[in-house]
């Protein structure tokens, strides 16, 4: 029972992330799921549905742990979108944006 190892785990990129929340509530996200502002979730450009990334402020050190479940951000220059949980976890919700790197855990 070989299990599929994530070729992409320990990838980091550095960048700037950004959240989304209110307005996209119970939407569906690329792919598929529900979008809930609540859950830990991110967008992602190109990382495979259910990758599981830590996100960490470079600032603060703070770091949380989300499923890429859309994607995004299209903003040139971001890297991720949080969910708003997930922004909320690391505090950028004041700001709206923070540099971090992401990490590739799963």
């Amino acid at each position: 029972n070989n299990q599929a190892i994530n070729s992409n785990t320990g990838l980091t990129f550095r960048g700037i992330a950004s959240y989304y929340g209110d307005k996209f509530e119970g939407r569906t996200t690329a792919s598929g799921e529900i979008f809930r502002q609540n859950v830990l979730t991110a967008a992602h450009k190109s990382l495979p549905f259910g990758t599981r990334v830590k996100v960490t402020r470079v600032d603060n050190g703070k770091s949380i742990i989300v499923k890429i479940n859309d994607r995004g951000p299209f903003v040139a220059g971001r890297i991720i979108d949080l969910s708003y949980s997930a922004a909320l976890a690391i505090d950028i919700i004041q700001m709206g944006v923070a540099e971090v790197v992401v990490e590739v855990v799963e």
